[in-house]
């Protein structure tokens, strides 16, 4: 890690070392916003964000997002989370408590393709992706120098259907190791499988390369091609068991026209892959989503 990365880190922590936030996810009701608004000013807490949303005021789900500053935070942290507990038992709350100053642990895993890599080390080297990025796994050495250059560890598993399962342990070795809380599939051309993804619910971020539900599965640009399409777009989503049905946090697309063969496609679509990574990347890393069902609620 540079000093500048390291500096940045150094100020973000002391500057948010009394922020935190609620992520809250219950059955729409009166009182909600007024019982936890209440709560943080018996505990002296001071509201600096809040959204909320519902998705039917009559019995619909209600979800919230706040961001408070709390003075000694770190002394009161666990005195909060013990006495939000009733109100969270009064309205059925699924609730989170982060504290802001926390940097998550991130795994990249990557393939041959390094643009939505080099997109995140970008955006950390720069200051604007605020993470622990820990480690990168790869099945092919092609970023190596890269991500070694920035201080990174780099671990060149190599990867088929054959030896998945082998494959997979060692991963969940090293994330262990490392105490991953996000994985990001930057154009890792692997399969996972059900058990290693049930490990990880909500905390697997794919980039996938067509505007989903459209084209789903390997190869898309070709098959946009061949379709005569005229847009192509990039999805990125938690991952789930089925292949590319995982909730949806972010797409966006780019304007192709018959002039524009696969190798065009592909190289418009490169350039949203990488930006669609990265916001739905740091929304995570913000605490910005709930997931629903199959569907994201981003704050």
């Amino acid at each position: 890690m540079n000093k500048y990365m390291q500096g940045k880190i150094h100020s973000f922590k002391e500057e948010n070392e009394n922020r935190a936030r609620f992520l809250i996810k219950c059955p729409d009701q009166p009182g909600i916003v007024a019982a936890v608004s209440e709560f943080l000013f018996q505990h002296e807490a001071n509201i600096v964000a809040s959204d909320q949303y519902t998705l039917d005021p009559q019995g619909g789900q209600f979800f919230m997002r706040i961001e408070f500053e709390c003075p000694n935070l770190k002394e009161k942290g666990p005195f909060l989370e013990k006495d939000f507990s009733p109100i969270a038992e009064k309205f059925s709350m699924e609730w989170k408590f982060m504290y802001v100053s926390d940097l998550k642990n991130v795994a990249i895993f990557v393939s041959k393709e390094p643009h939505c890599l080099l997109e995140l080390l970008w955006e950390y080297q720069s200051g604007d992706l605020l993470a622990n990025i820990s480690l990168v796994i790869s099945n092919h050495e092609t970023s190596r120098e890269m991500v070694e250059s920035l201080g990174i560890p780099f671990y060149y598993i190599p990867a088929n259907k054959d030896t998945r399962k082998q494959v997979e342990e060692e991963q969940k070795q090293l994330l262990e190791k490392y105490e991953i809380d996000l994985i990001v599939l930057a154009r890792y051309m692997q399969i996972l499988t059900n058990n290693f993804v049930d490990n990880f619910k909500n905390q697997i971020i794919n980039i996938h390369h067509s505007f989903l539900p459209a084209f789903v599965g390997a190869k898309p640009y070709e098959r946009a091609y061949r379709r005569g399409v005229k847009m192509v777009g990039a999805t990125s989503h938690y991952v789930t068991s089925d292949l590319d049905e995982g909730p949806i946090i972010e797409q966006d697309i780019g304007r192709v026209d018959h002039r524009d063969n696969e190798k065009d496609m592909k190289k418009i679509g490169q350039a949203i892959e990488r930006s669609v990574l990265a916001r739905a990347v740091k929304w995570h890393l913000d605490d910005r989503i709930i997931v629903h069902e199959n569907k994201t609620i981003v704050f």
